[in-house]
């Protein structure tokens, strides 16, 4: 008994060591009010998108939630606006792996919305399956399907100007490799599943990073941000027996939705970090990325080649 009351003691120590030397959360402390802004949050019926839009509603912002399940969107408008007390909160339906919903939902919007001050480009999945459109689903979701939705609303953003883009991306781009003649592998095992996942969120940070460079000047800046590791439903498509082993850790060490929304509240609010436009922000602070994170010549490519496969070339 004595035994496991020590070893139990050693854990909860070596936890909370764990905790306020590597999990505890850099929190956003900006008040910056956003009242007569309008915001765009992909993937926010859940989530880290959930939290930073129901941060940027009690800013005051109008905020549209853009989901493909208008069942589930339209509860966390429900939570939100009751949370916040701001109703201008509203769902439009988005599904970011059909090219053909992200242009029908540009049209929408701009017709509907005169204004677009903050796009957060959140949504993001690491699923084994295909789209309609025939790319592999973590590709088009997390980059290509964010990629055209970008492109489609950059005139209002430039029109509404200063305004801002936030990238969610993750720091398993460190695990990513581009590799152009073959960008939409099948997605065959665990580990295929991981490389084109860490491929997706490396194509983030290069996207924003191509993307500044091609905004200088606008007043329009953008920002690739990592959340931390956090507990949400991207990890949903996982196998059950892979579950037995991963809630238990994720409950222990992984970040809340709360927590894990810090960076891009961050990114969306902050004063004076306009300078830092392109750049990759982790725990609300700006940080270097390793060298292929930051080639210019690859980010141009993949520019090009995502115009191409989303019908965008010539644009």
């Amino acid at each position: 008994m004595v035994a496991w009351i020590v070893a139990s003691a050693i854990l909860v120590a070596l936890y909370i060591l764990i905790y306020y030397n590597f999990l505890k959360v850099v929190q956003c402390r900006s008040e910056t009010s956003l009242r007569g802004k309008t915001v765009i949050v992909t993937g926010a019926n859940t989530g880290i998108g959930m939290e930073t839009a129901l941060d940027l509603a009690r800013r005051g912002a109008r905020v549209i939630l853009a989901c493909r399940s208008k069942e589930r969107a339209e509860v966390a408008v429900d939570k939100i606006r009751k949370k916040s007390g701001n109703n201008e909160v509203i769902f439009m339906q988005l599904d970011l792996a059909s090219l053909k919903s992200i242009k029908a939902f540009a049209v929408t919007f701009l017709k509907s919305e005169p204004q677009l001050h903050l796009l957060i480009n959140n949504a993001g999945i690491m699923a084994a399956a295909r789209t309609a459109d025939g790319y592999v689903t973590t590709w088009e979701i997390n980059h290509l399907g964010h990629f055209l939705l970008t492109h489609l609303l950059l005139d209002r953003l430039k029109q509404c100007a200063p305004s801002r883009i936030v990238v969610v991306t993750s720091a398993t781009y460190r695990f990513g490799k581009i590799d152009f003649s073959n960008l939409n592998p099948p997605e065959e095992s665990v580990i295929q599943l991981m490389q084109n996942y860490s491929c997706s969120k490396l194509c983030n940070i290069l996207f924003a990073r191509q993307l500044a460079s091609c905004l200088e000047g606008t007043n329009v800046t953008c920002y690739s941000v990592h959340p931390g590791i956090v507990y949400t439903e991207v990890f949903r498509d996982l196998k059950c027996w892979h579950k037995v082993f991963f809630v238990p850790i994720a409950t222990l060490f992984f970040r809340t939705p709360a927590d894990g929304a810090q960076t891009s509240i961050y990114c969306a609010v902050q004063e004076g970090i306009e300078k830092f436009s392109g750049r990759y922000f982790f725990d609300c602070q700006v940080q270097e990325v390793l060298p292929h994170a930051r080639d210019d010549a690859v980010a141009k490519k993949l520019c090009e080649v995502s115009e191409r496969m989303v019908g965008l070339s010539g644009h």
